[in-house]
């Protein structure tokens, strides 16, 4: 599978192409791109396993949210994308390339796919993407992907998307909605030497 961006590697981040997706930029400015973000970010499942440090729980809040996003593109801290079908543009979920360090040449990764859109192969098809631009044309040589322990589904996306396991680390992350409590994180990571990986 070829991997190509439409521009040069220049803020705003390039958009990405292959495995039957097409990674775009999310628009803030757009009240159905707004309105998708809050459906991923509100949705049972991803709050199951993820309590954002600011909850999305309203389009304000959406539109909010996108824009911290688009602040960071621009100064090169994160990279989000929006995952799109290449054939029809429907938005299926969205991946990420954050907490960009170009000192440490790390970033860490992470994403969610919409309730309609998952059991397809998605967040595996579009962390690829992700993942081999960041390790390439980035620069980058680490990228991280953190999981709530028992989240097995995330775990086997990590480890066909080749970031095998590392280690667990102990009270990483929140429990699900909660603030005075934390819970385990398995910590899984691909560094630009690992093999390519091939999807069939």
């Amino acid at each position: 599978m070829a991997y190509s961006s439409e521009q040069s590697l220049t803020h705003p981040f390039p958009e990405l192409h292959g495995h039957g997706l097409r990674l775009r930029h999310w628009d803030a400015d757009s009240e159905s791109q707004a309105e998708i973000w809050l459906r991923g970010l509100s949705d049972p499942e991803f709050l199951r396993w993820n309590t954002p440090m600011t909850p999305v729980t309203d389009l304000d809040g959406a539109r909010l949210s996108l824009r911290r996003k688009a602040e960071q593109a621009a100064d090169g801290t994160s990279a989000s994308f929006r995952v799109t079908d290449a054939a029809d543009g429907t938005t299926l979920g969205h991946v990420g390339v954050n907490m960009i360090d170009p000192a440490f040449r790390v970033a860490r990764v992470g994403y969610w796919i919409l309730p309609e859109a998952r059991g397809r192969g998605i967040a595996t098809r579009a962390l690829v993407l992700a993942a081999r631009w960041a390790l390439t044309d980035l620069g980058l040589y680490r990228l991280e992907l953190g999981h709530a322990l028992g989240h097995d589904a995330s775990c086997h996306i990590a480890e066909r998307c080749g970031f095998p396991y590392e280690g667990t680390l102990r009270g990483a992350m929140y429990e699900a909605g909660r603030r005075g409590a934390f819970r385990d994180v398995h910590l899984h990571a691909r560094l630009a030497t690992d093999p390519e990986v091939e999807l069939p």
